[in-house]
């Protein structure tokens, strides 16, 4: 894949007006729904060395090593049809599972920090490539790929959205959204809160 980083982070916010704001779950089902497609490939590369892919990619050991594939996160782990774990891809592959389910009443973002972390770890070392699924890669394992570049790479959830959407057609269920938009404005509000200038005993700006 040709595109580096530099040109994923190239959207900037003054692409896209509403980066800043906090959108409305309907208004970021509307963005989903602009790339819907009838089908989508069973796997893509949505950022450098990430890859998101459906279970039939991740079950098939072949395909990943034709890929390249050194670690996955499994967004379905220990889920019906999921045969990802440790003693499935040995010690050629390094594996992360996550025990979600797709509906809206899941509390994934107790996983967004963990997930992210290993997501980060893996793609700032030499020669990785990474695969993120669940079983259709369009849900559980997109939105731990959107939370991802919005911890590690401070973009909004819109931008993220857009930029997962270069590659592939993603639909996170109405819960996740819901949690992804959370941690949007956590994410501001603390990127905020770093930008404004101390002040000191007096109240006055230093």
């Amino acid at each position: 894949m040709a595109e580096n980083t530099e040109k994923y982070s190239s959207i900037s916010r003054a692409e896209d007006s509403q980066a800043d704001k906090c959108p409305t779950v309907a208004q970021l089902q509307s963005l989903l729904d602009s790339r819907r497609t009838s089908s989508s490939h069973r796997v893509d590369e949505v950022w450098p060395n990430l890859y998101l892919g459906d279970l039939n990619t991740a079950n098939n050991r072949y395909e990943l090593w034709k890929l390249g594939i050194t670690h996955v996160l499994n967004a379905a782990h220990g889920r019906r049809y999921s045969e990802g774990n440790p003693d499935f891809y040995g010690t050629s592959i390094t594996y992360h599972g996550v025990p979600a389910n797709d509906v809206p009443e899941f509390d994934m973002s107790k996983y967004f920090y963990s997930a992210s972390e290993f997501i980060h770890k893996a793609l700032t070392t030499p020669g990785v490539r990474l695969l993120v699924h669940c079983v259709v890669g369009i849900s559980r394992s997109a939105t731990l790929v959107l939370a991802y570049l919005m911890i590690h790479h401070q973009l909004s959830l819109v931008q993220a959205i857009r930029t997962v959407q270069e590659n592939r057609w993603i639909s996170p269920n109405t819960g996740f959204l819901q949690q992804l938009l959370r941690l949007d404005e956590e994410l501001q509000q603390t990127r905020l809160n770093q930008t404004r200038p101390l002040k000191n005993q007096h109240g006055e700006e230093g």
